[in-house]
């Protein structure tokens, strides 16, 4: 874990940049662009006068993108963060560094009496942080890593408090609106969005590796049998670990990524196989051949019921695939990172997601979702229940984030596509949405609780026709596509994540008994 040492208390003023580079609210944002381009910095501080009055970084950058205006026409004004945080010259490092990781930041700016100074980082905090045993630092660092950057990463970003996440350069909501999973999937994997040649050629790549391996189709009953409760995503990580050793994948410090990029498309590709047919075996079914003419989500309902799905429940599939293939630095791609990084296989690094997305706060919320609309039952229990839950510190499945501070934007969208399947389950869950935000308002005022993604996606996914016990299974099968991008990522540029902890037991050493 990156740790500022007590011993040496440094301030601000000791590793800020300076001078710094500045621009006015009225210039474009290409010349802002270009600023931070030719000075090789992360942002521009808006100036006015010797006061700084907005800022504006390469994540503003990538959202400006996004939304396809013209650089050379529009202001910094338009898009740079109005009114910045700053800190003082004598900050102290620690404090500085706690106020960066606290709100999300990258770049804070440093005055003095008003007058811009300089600017300091994430980065230059993070590089006079020393790998340590823990001390009596641990508590400057947030308990579960909450704002702490481990990894620099080009897969994706996640920004809270503007409820806004991305795929590389590329707004995700507008790929899920716009774009073919199988084109998102090369996004992620090879960093830019396919022409229609290598689309449809990395398509036929895809289908070309969704068969099972014989070994393990015959073993698939078997692992089923073992425990008949057993979840179907515990089933799932257990097929899975069987398939990798079938593939004979090796370690990822011996491999390169032509190796690995064949790993990353053969286990992302076989995912929905394994899936459907653990499910298809517990309803007591055989498992159905892949199609080898459909596309990657059409495929997934096919080989669930044996027919050719409807292209709007094909799409609405395809579009939550999209939308929760990545998601920054959650708990299993993190998982998935530490893994790669000690030099294990690509398999042993997504088996080991696969446990962290096992989690009911991580991954396992889609079907709860739907389970507490049915324990609400009626419209007109609405009030009582949630009034109720609230009141016994209950969670509301399907509410709050840890990142987003604002309604989540995949919920959003997801909401739109549930709106365009309809069903009477939507109106309901709408209303539920409603007179819950109202209620969290008005029993816990200032507690910001909206729905997150597994609101909607469990509507959306129960109008696709899937059952919810596959709800959590098949958000696997998107976010193995980020996990993959993410593992491949590590392995090319690898240093191990070794963090510390803070000891709090019993002072040693204490005299060890006889007896």
């Amino acid at each position: 874990m990156a740790r500022i040492t007590k011993e040496k208390r440094r301030t601000v003023a000791e590793i800020m940049s300076a001078p710094v580079v500045t621009a006015s609210s009225s210039e474009t944002i290409a010349q802002a662009a270009e600023q931070m381009r030719e000075n090789s910095v992360g942002s521009v501080v808006v100036v006015g006068g010797e006061r700084p009055i907005g800022i504006l970084t390469e994540r503003d950058l990538v959202r400006f993108a996004a939304s396809g205006a013209e650089a050379s026409v529009t202001k910094i004004s338009e898009w740079m963060t109005g009114e910045p945080e700053t800190v003082e010259p004598s900050t102290d490092v620690a404090f500085a560094f706690q106020k960066l990781a606290d709100r999300g930041f990258r770049h804070i700016p440093v005055v003095d009496g008003g007058r811009l100074e300089g600017i300091v980082s994430m980065r230059d905090l993070m590089k006079i942080a020393q790998i340590q045993p823990a001390g009596s630092i641990a508590a400057d660092i947030p308990r579960g890593l909450k704002g702490v950057v481990v990894a620099e990463t080009a897969v994706g970003d996640v920004r809270g408090e503007e409820g806004f996440f991305h795929y590389r350069q590329y707004d995700a909501t507008e790929l899920a609106r716009k774009r073919t999973l199988e084109d998102v999937w090369f996004l992620l994997l090879e960093g830019n969005l396919p022409n229609e040649a290598e689309g449809e050629n990395f398509a036929q790549e895809v289908r070309s590796l969704r068969e099972i391996p014989l070994t393990v189709r015959e073993i698939l009953p078997s692992l089923n049998d073992l425990r008949p409760d057993a979840s179907l995503l515990d089933l799932l990580q257990a097929a899975y670990s069987v398939t990798v050793a079938a593939f004979d994948y090796g370690a990822s410090l011996d491999s390169d990524r032509s190796s690995l990029r064949a790993a990353v498309l053969r286990t992302c590709a076989v995912m929905p196989t394994l899936t459907v047919a653990l499910h298809r075996l517990r309803q007591g079914l055989e498992p159905l051949d892949p199609h080898p003419g459909l596309g990657h989500a059409a495929n997934f309902l096919y080989m669930l019921t044996g027919e050719d799905p409807p292209p709007d429940q094909v799409r609405a599939l395809e579009q939550y695939l999209i939308l929760t293939a990545d998601h920054g630095f959650n708990a299993s791609t993190f998982t998935a990172r530490v893994i790669t990084s000690t030099g294990a296989s690509l398999g042993s690094a997504v088996a080991g997601a696969l446990g962290a997305l096992s989690g009911p706060l991580h991954g396992g919320a889609p079907s709860r979702a739907l389970d507490m609309l049915d324990a609400i039952g009626t419209p007109e229990n609405a009030d009582s229940w949630i009034r109720a839950a609230i009141e016994r510190g209950d969670r509301l499945m399907g509410f709050g984030h840890a990142i987003y501070r604002t309604t989540d934007p995949r919920s959003i969208m997801l909401q739109e596509v549930a709106e365009r399947l309809g069903g009477a389950r939507l109106e309901f869950a709408k209303h539920v949405e409603s007179r819950a935000v109202a209620l969290l308002n008005k029993l816990k005022p200032g507690r910001r609780l909206y729905t997150n993604v597994e609101f909607y996606a469990a509507i959306v996914l129960d109008a696709a026709g899937l059952p919810r016990e596959m709800f959590t299974p098949t958000f696997a099968c998107s976010r193995v596509i980020g996990w993959t991008s993410h593992i491949l990522e590590q392995a090319l540029d690898n240093r191990i994540i070794r963090p510390s902890a803070h000891y709090v037991g019993p002072a040693p050493p204490e005299p060890v008994p006889a007896s």
